[in-house]
């Protein structure tokens, strides 16, 4: 049995600490390591320090994970655990994404103060997000809602929305499950109205390329559909922006042996949409959701791309 300690590294959240709890918890059952033999090292990042303005104007999504990554490619530990909506498409050099934990629900969820859903939501009612794909589809459904900023953990966001300081907000269903807190859920948002960010719901485990037993470790708890649908709606972002500066939501999944991809693209106000879906063999993950990103592209303009602060696509590898 091995005893050399693993070392994973992770946010502070209650989320994060489950999501890390989880990893440790496959790798028990999948290996022989030991649950003594593995340490959780909490991590705050500047996403985390951040409170009082969305992380587009601090950034982008980058700032929940530099300082995880910085200690990862440092030696500091072994493995960092993060949420892959979390991740940018561009990683630092050295470092991979080596394993998915299997996805769970992929949907938004409602939560109102008063009002079961969206529709039920007064006329100019206040959403609190902190996502412009979120706030542009927000916008989509109901041009008169007012949606502000809000920061926070998720009990942060449930608690003021009960106190009512906003009339709703708009949170993962997964993240929700995994906390034991869906009582607190209106209603689920379906997913063709509402589609998802591109890797929400799935767990991802980084490590440095070059760590050959880490790998080998993660390949055992590595859950391959989930792999390979998040493949596909990484490459999508990536031709598109791979930041949180643009709305965009993707949502790959397996039939099969094939896999069937959605697409979208808005303006912030919710007004121009774009979308495409694309379908082909699992086997062709990253081609599909880079040739929806390229349709996508092909559809919205040059202009409109420009106004969105999108420029030419990328060629990053979005394993």
């Amino acid at each position: 049995m091995q005893t050399k300690a693993v070392r994973i590294g992770t946010r502070g959240s209650d989320l994060a600490l489950w999501q890390a709890g989880a990893v440790r918890d496959a790798l028990v059952a999948n290996t022989e390591l030991a649950a003594d033999a593995i340490e959780t090292s909490i991590i705050r990042t500047t996403g985390d320090r951040i409170q009082d303005r969305a992380l587009l104007e601090a950034g982008g999504k980058g700032l929940f994970t530099k300082e995880i990554e910085e200690a990862l490619l440092s030696g500091a530990i072994d493995m960092a655990v993060h949420s892959a909506k979390d991740m940018p498409t561009v990683l630092p050099d050295g470092l991979v994404l080596a394993a998915y934990l299997p996805r769970e629900d992929v949907r938004d969820a409602f939560i109102g103060h008063a009002a079961q859903s969206v529709g039920d939501l007064p006329e100019g009612a206040v959403v609190g997000t902190a996502s412009l794909r979120r706030e542009a589809l927000l916008k989509r459904a109901r041009p008169d809602l007012r949606v502000e900023l809000i920061r926070g953990n998720v009990p942060t966001r449930l608690r003021r929305v009960a106190d009512g300081d906003f009339d709703a907000t708009l949170l993962a269903h997964a993240g929700l499950k995994r906390l034991g807190l869906s009582g607190h859920i209106s209603s689920l948002l379906d997913v063709d109205a509402f589609p998802p960010a591109c890797g929400q719901g799935a767990v991802v485990i980084e490590c440095r390329e070059d760590d050959v037993s880490v790998r080998d470790l993660l390949a055992t708890i590595d859950d391959r559909p989930t792999a390979t649908a998040v493949r596909c709606e990484r490459a999508f972002l990536d031709v598109l922006d791979g930041s949180c500066r643009t709305p965009i939501a993707g949502h790959a999944r397996i039939e099969g042996v094939d896999l069937v991809f959605d697409g979208l693209l808005l303006a912030p106000d919710g007004g121009s949409v774009f979308s495409e879906r694309r379908s082909g063999p699992a086997a062709e993950a990253a081609t599909i959701g880079a040739s929806a990103g390229r349709a996508v592209r092909d559809q919205a303009g040059e202009e409109f791309l420009a106004r969105l602060g999108i420029g030419n696509a990328s060629s990053s590898d979005t394993a």
